[in-house]
């Protein structure tokens, strides 16, 4: 027994054809080490997050609030965080390491490499918050084309004319059907987007967009920022540059993080149900009936109407 125990310890000393045969034979007869039943116990009430751009205030909430509705029903949540846009490659090795029961996917690129090794392993996975035409996979998102609707409509409401649009990142479906539905209704009302510019959803560089936006010879009157944070950055190009918000220039976020209503910004914005999203989320992985790849689901965002617009 002893030679068994050391051959399911790591590090142990043991001569390796001798733990070959050990780790053999266990297979053979479906043997679990008290070690791995232990593991695995740990493994089935845990769910990976895999996030990838924890900087962005929105994505902090998530993380509370999914942490919170797990720690209710006794599971446990590990986090990875990847470069900001990073595809999970860069961690697909660890995160099924770990064993998780599930895996839920926010602001990074899943590829079809990782979604195979999760079927192989009989791995739940959902998308938080992003869309991937290019694969199948479960995914829960807040209505982004209807919320471009509705940021469109906000400043066509007050008159504004010359609406102009701070983007994302390109390849990502947030970004593109924040636009898309920002199109569509300004379309409707005989108009197209007055000034484009692009802000990849951070402060910095939506800073040297607003910049790049404000410093034209005609500014447009009104700005869609494709998140909260690009908003904030905005609003303080304006002030630096004396533009009146909303006298002289509306604003409207996406996201609705918590900054958005404090007294500095009072931004005007859509709210995404990011408590609705997590339950949403993990009913896809407790309900047995609901297949790998099988389910999207969306729901409606709320408008936040404050001061910048």
């Amino acid at each position: 027994m002893a030679a068994v125990s050391r051959a399911f310890s790591p590090g142990a000393p043991i001569d390796g054809e001798k733990k070959k045969r050990i780790l053999a034979a266990a297979e053979a007869i479906g043997y679990v080490s008290p070690a791995r039943r232990t593991a695995n116990m740990i493994a089935a009430g845990t769910i990976t997050l895999v996030s990838g751009d924890l900087l962005n205030p929105f994505y902090p909430t998530v993380v509370d609030t999914l942490a919170q509705r797990l720690q209710e029903t006794g599971r446990q949540l590990i986090v990875y965080a990847l470069p900001a846009n990073a595809d999970v490659d860069l961690a697909t090795d660890q995160i099924l390491a770990s064993r998780p029961s599930a895996i839920i996917v926010t602001s990074a690129q899943l590829t079809s490499r990782m979604t195979r090794a999760c079927r192989q392993h009989q791995i739940k996975v959902v998308l938080l918050n992003r869309i991937q035409r290019d694969i199948r996979i479960n995914a829960v998102a807040c209505d982004n084309y209807q919320g471009g609707r509705d940021a469109g409509r906000i400043v066509l409401e007050r008159g504004n004319q010359k609406i102009g649009f701070m983007g994302g990142i390109a390849n990502t479906s947030t970004h593109a059907e924040r636009l898309r539905g920002l199109r569509d209704v300004l379309a409707e009302a005989g108009l197209s987007i007055y000034a484009q510019a692009s802000g990849e959803f951070d402060y910095q560089r939506g800073y040297r967009a607003g910049e790049t936006l404000l410093s034209a010879q005609n500014p447009p009157d009104a700005i869609f920022c494709c998140n909260d944070i690009m908003a904030l950055a905005l609003i303080d190009v304006a002030r630096k540059r004396g533009i009146r918000v909303p006298e002289d220039l509306a604003v409207v976020g996406f996201d609705d993080i918590p900054m958005a209503s404090w007294n500095a910004y009072n931004l005007t914005t859509i709210r995404q149900p990011v408590e609705r999203m997590v339950q949403e989320a993990l009913r896809i992985i407790d309900d047995p009936a609901v297949e790998p790849d099988g389910v999207t689901r969306m729901l409606s965002g709320v408008i936040m109407r404050r001061g910048s617009a």
